[in-house]
């Protein structure tokens, strides 16, 4: 029973994030918001929706290991997979001077929470420093967007293709869904981990991470199978930045999150060294290929061969 919460937890967040995205995107284009700020921002707020139910969820239940280990197994499944996996299918051009900007944002976001993982605990006065930096990054993000590169035409297909209705109910199902499909991912990992004696922690950092990143996977394929690799990198470099500044900073708002010694001498050092593996390409203007999107794959399997482990 644990095994089949675990799934259907998951499958529930799939779909319920992936109507969340539609729903957001359709409603952004209406608003002739740029392709850019959408990728960045609004799909990387809708995909990082299941690590935001989690994290607060597994936090409220006392189990915070759970909590962080979701937002740095997906920032490393993000980079690893979700962006290895498109690669796969297309090469994906890096190296925009709006995909770098965002990048050193995403950066900086991830030294900061090894820097906090080192006090041994993210209170609400990191919280409140973590939102602020989010609203600087919103507001930049914003100021960029001006001058939109999303042609007329697009918007009006994109928003006319979709009736006002349909985005209304795709929203709701993705808001209704993601609480509900955490629910049940949430108690199936527990038990799992209980019953084969892994941690809490391995658990959080793989199968729930895996699980949440599935709706930026999704929308990363996606974009790259439609020629659109600029979203499936905005998606990525904005998913883990959220998950950062806005996904820990609420979940530590609403409880204090202890930060285990392994957390801060081997977790979140690795997230933050898989970050640094797209900087060649970015300063390079290097699109990632085949070969490369397939080597990050391999080291997400030797990442989860070494937390299960290690934990």
């Amino acid at each position: 029973m644990s095994v089949l919460y675990a799934i259907g937890g998951a499958t529930l967040l799939i779909f319920a994030g992936d109507a969340l995205v539609r729903g957001a995107i359709a409603l952004s284009l209406r608003l002739s918001l740029s392709i850019a700020l959408i990728s960045s921002t609004v799909v990387a707020f809708g995909t990082s929706a299941p690590e935001l139910v989690i994290s607060v969820q597994a936090a409220l239940e006392g189990s915070p290991d759970i909590a962080l280990g979701n937002v740095v197994g997906s920032n490393v499944a993000n980079v690893l997979l979700v962006l290895g996996v498109p690669a796969m299918i297309v090469p994906i051009a890096m190296g925009g001077s709006q995909d770098l900007r965002n990048y050193v944002f995403m950066v900086g976001a991830s030294i900061l929470l090894l820097a906090l993982a080192w006090t041994g605990m993210i209170g609400r006065g990191a919280a409140l420093i973590m939102l602020g930096l989010l609203v600087g990054f919103l507001f930049d993000a914003w100021r960029r967007s001006q001058g939109s590169d999303l042609e007329d035409g697009e918007i009006d297909t994109a928003s006319g293709a979709m009736p006002s209705l349909k985005i209304a109910a795709l929203l709701a199902f993705g808001l209704i869904g993601l609480p509900i499909g955490a629910h049940f991912l949430i108690e199936g990992a527990r038990e799992i981990a209980l019953s084969i004696g892994i941690s809490e922690a391995a658990i959080g950092l793989t199968l729930v991470a895996l699980g949440t990143s599935l709706p930026e996977l999704a929308a990363s394929v996606a974009a790259a199978w439609r020629g659109r690799s600029e979203v499936a990198l905005g998606n990525i470099i904005g998913s883990n930045l959220l998950n950062i500044l806005a996904i820990l900073s609420v979940t530590s708002l609403v409880s204090p999150i202890p930060v285990s010694r392994g957390f801060a001498v081997l977790d979140i050092p690795i997230m933050v060294g898989v970050t640094l593996l797209l900087l060649p390409f970015l300063l390079m203007n290097k699109p990632l290929g085949r070969a490369a999107g397939s080597l990050l794959v391999v080291l997400y399997g030797i990442f989860v061969v070494l937390v299960v482990m290690g934990n």
